[in-house]
């Protein structure tokens, strides 16, 4: 049986953690809590709408929100789309504007080319030099009819960390509202909703340990009479997604909420510390380069650019488990648009790995992954010079 490669891809997906699945099989099964959630009649829907409760209360203790604000979805691809269309459907007018940026997750970036192709403007804001989106290009781009800006807490391909509060901020002097992809930062930065700027945010499950296909929309005050569902047929979670509620999977995500509260502080030194290691030791291939921030970032996930010679990245995936790009991009084989954005070529972009840590990373997976990478630059001639 071959062995299997290192995993440094937790930015695409995290393996469930065990603790989630046991919850998580709990509500399979007749002896479980298989119920309805909507059936109140009955002590099996009870049960289930109970658990169902519970896990909307440790989703929102993560990120500082009330239960009442989180909405079930099917991820934050939904979350998004919802966030993005329902708040331009609710207006019940033409037109208006949309501020974006270049580098947003294609969930992001899909829906707001279909709203402009309804008639919405849409502004797609450059990143700077770190690959942030700054406050003062927020400010700088909002109109008289921007109703809506949307933007990632986390970038998935670089790590980098935008300074939310503040661009919320600019955003609600202006009265539009503001929404979130925090997908890759649930968990990994702290999150308060209720001091926050903040009307919408966007989470998944299976970024931190927890399932695919369950994921959830931040709903805050401002937008509350502001969105319009787009999944109809039923009226449940206050009439802004219906469908039978997944009680396994919710309970789940709750599960992997509540589990990444708890160990928070312990985990985050735990990857700085793994980051450091990695870093430290790849300082020493010549013409290496780390996208994006330094400083504003997750430890998480980092980005590197090799120098020409001959460092083949898909030579390492036989034995190290990683991305080239978001694994959106992966699925249609083109440069990453996130490094386009920052100024890479096709060829620095091919030349590029997106290695990301996480809860079951060791230190001998880096020292290994470091000895291979390595092996792969054994000619590096500076190539950003």
């Amino acid at each position: 049986m071959n062995k299997r490669p290192l995993y440094f891809d937790y930015a695409a997906t995290t393996p469930v953690d065990e603790r989630v699945i046991k919850v998580m099989v709990e509500c399979l099964g007749f002896t479980g809590n298989f119920g309805n959630p909507a059936s109140s009649s009955h002590v099996f829907g009870q049960q289930a709408r109970q658990s169902v409760e519970q896990a909307r209360r440790q989703v929102a203790e993560l990120v500082g929100a009330t239960p009442g604000q989180i909405v079930w979805t099917s991820g934050a691809t939904e979350s998004n789309n919802l966030a993005l269309k329902g708040v331009t459907q609710a207006r019940g007018t033409g037109g208006g504007h949309i501020i974006t940026s270049q580098i947003e997750h294609k969930a992001i970036l899909d829906t707001a080319r279909q709203l402009q192709d309804a008639g919405v403007a849409v502004t797609y804001l450059v990143p700077d030099a770190e690959g942030l989106i700054t406050a003062q290009a927020v400010s700088e781009a909002m109109r008289e009819d921007t109703f809506l800006v949307s933007l990632m807490l986390v970038n998935n391909e670089l790590g980098t960390l935008n300074d939310i509060p503040a661009i919320g901020q600019v955003v609600r002097e202006r009265g539009a509202l503001f929404h979130v992809d925090a997908a890759q930062g649930a968990g990994k930065v702290a999150i308060d909703l209720g001091q926050w700027p903040v009307d919408l945010m966007s989470f998944s499950a299976h970024k931190l340990y927890g399932p695919k296909g369950i994921g959830a929309l931040y709903v805050g005050p401002r937008a509350q009479q502001r969105l319009q569902a787009q999944i109809h047929g039923g009226g449940h979670e206050g009439g802004l997604r219906s469908g039978t509620l997944a009680t396994h999977q919710i309970v789940a995500m709750g599960a992997a909420f509540a589990l990444a509260a708890a160990a928070f502080d312990e985990e985050k030194a735990t990857i700085v510390r793994l980051r450091e290691r990695l870093l430290e030791q790849l300082q020493s291939i010549p013409g290496m380069r780390l996208n994006g921030s330094p400083t504003r970032r997750i430890p998480h996930t980092l980005s590197l650019t090799f120098s020409e010679g001959e460092f083949n990245p898909a030579a390492l995936l036989a034995s190290i488990a990683f991305s080239a790009t978001s694994a959106c991009n992966s699925a249609s084989n083109t440069p990453s648009h996130v490094l386009l954005a920052l100024g890479h070529d096709a060829r620095s972009a091919s030349r590029t790995i997106r290695l990301s840590l996480g809860r079951f990373t060791s230190e001998q997976d880096i020292d290994q992954a470091v000895q291979l990478i390595k092996a792969a630059c054994t000619s590096a001639p500076a190539f950003w010079q």
